[in-house]
């Protein structure tokens, strides 16, 4: 199964209109939705769900937690933004893009990992990156991929002036990259992997590349979180105790990898593998130190100015610093009076201090 990352100008445009009529919906409440899709390091929300863990976890804080699996990334994304959904799994780019373009105050609660080889750069009869210039690139636009490609340009010397890039759908990825025209391929594994498996396939440039810049989050709606401290408490302690059972070579630690291996169509192997190019923050210690770090900022410029520059950072946006995007040391990139991205270490901080 594939993270996917599809969105268009259209979509963010139709949806910051109907944002505009919203109503401010939070309040002290004791039932939560959240959200997620088929993704390595989201597997985690399904099992929480299916294991009982988190019903046990919101049954100390007197509240109930739906986890609900959707299976179009986009769309769950677009639920959450429009308030059917408390809290949704997502990329900071896409968090940057859509809610909080969109107008709703978003808080990464849980920096749960981010990508570091599961992204990819596959030339066709070439091994340098540089041989790239010229061609061109078939990738689906707009999306992450679009951003590694911009990243990896600048790494050498290049920009997307000096390729062409050609929209293409991660389901026919493979049987693209068959074809004898195209030279130039960006994708995700599992689909990495196979593409690079061919014989005339060279692996150029990965997320390993760009450390810490594609990171997988769950997004939790800010007002709500504010009115309702048990939720962050509840999902965030559910969270780090079967990130503890994920981690261990225990049986249970096996049987929960497994069961999320099968629950996104691989096995065990498959899923170990994929794990093993997703820099999983399996303790909230790392997951505060890297949220904490001072190169995260500089990422979120990236990601800004990515953003900006395809026109998806909100509608109308004037300049990449459009939207505002707090850090926990109280700093912001961006319009400060229109902060709609928190990054807030409160309850990740809470669980490393064994607090919840």
């Amino acid at each position: 199964m594939l993270k996917t990352f599809f969105k268009t100008l259209s979509f963010a445009a139709v949806l910051s209109a109907s944002l505009a009529s919203l109503p401010a919906h939070a309040e002290q409440k004791s039932d939560f939705k959240v959200c997620w899709s088929i993704y390595v390091g989201w597997m985690p929300w399904g099992y929480l769900q299916d294991s009982g863990i988190m019903k046990k976890w919101a049954d100390k804080y007197d509240i109930s937690v739906d986890i609900v699996q959707i299976n179009d990334y986009v769309e769950s994304i677009n639920q959450y933004t429009v308030g059917e959904y408390d809290g949704c799994s997502m990329t900071n780019m896409d968090a940057l893009s859509i809610p909080a373009g969109g107008g709703v105050d978003t808080t990464a609660l849980i920096v749960g990992d981010y990508s570091n080889g599961n992204d990819g750069i596959i030339l066709k009869n070439a091994t340098d990156l540089a041989a790239i210039k010229g061609q061109n690139v078939n990738l689906v636009e707009l999306s992450v991929s679009h951003y590694l490609l911009a990243r990896a340009l600048e790494k050498v010397g290049l920009s997307e002036q000096d390729v062409t890039v050609v929209n293409t759908s991660d389901a026919d990825m493979i049987a693209t990259y068959a074809t004898d025209d195209v030279t130039s391929v960006v994708t995700w594994k599992p689909l990495l992997s196979e593409i690079a498996a061919n014989d005339n396939a060279t692996l150029v440039f990965d997320s390993a590349g760009i450390p810490g810049e594609i990171i997988d989050i769950m997004m939790v709606n800010t007002e709500t979180l504010a009115d309702n401290p048990a939720f962050g408490k509840a999902l965030v302690g559910a969270w780090y105790e079967l990130m503890g059972i994920m981690a261990s070579d225990t049986d249970e630690g096996i049987a929960a990898r497994t069961a999320m291996a099968e629950a996104s169509g691989t096995d065990l192997a498959g899923y170990d593998a994929q794990l093993a190019s997703t820099a999983m923050f399996f303790t909230p210690d790392k997951a505060v130190e890297f949220t904490k770090s001072t190169e995260l900022p500089e990422t979120m410029k990236f990601v800004a100015e990515f953003l900006f520059d395809k026109g998806i950072l909100g509608e109308g946006a004037p300049s990449p610093e459009f939207v505002g995007v707090s850090f926990p040391d109280g700093s912001i990139y961006g319009d400060s009076a229109n902060v709609k991205l928190k990054f807030d270490t409160t309850y990740m901080e809470m669980a490393a201090k064994g607090e919840l």
